[in-house]
């Protein structure tokens, strides 16, 4: 879908990777927030940034508990959504 392996809850897109980013989907309410994090940046793949869809780089993942705070972030978001 994105060029990357993505993973799914109830067959929406939580989180997933492109190259060295994470891409993590936090929905449009927290997106803002998301991009307060260190190393947390607008996905873009067009030109146009995708509202609600953050990339995070390796760096700010590195640690077993940082990965799973962003994969929480995208899980949570999507388990929001009706299933697929």
């Amino acid at each position: 879908m994105f060029g990357g392996a993505c993973f799914l809850v109830g067959g929406n897109m939580a989180v997933g990777v492109t190259g060295s980013d994470l891409m993590v989907r936090p929905g449009p309410e927290k997106f803002e927030d998301a991009l307060t994090r260190p190393n947390a940046r607008p996905m873009d793949f067009t030109g146009h940034p995708m509202k609600g869809f953050v990339f995070v780089e390796a760096e700010s993942i590195a640690t077993d508990s940082s990965l799973a705070d962003w994969v929480e972030r995208g899980a949570s978001f999507s388990k929001s959504l009706l299933a697929k």
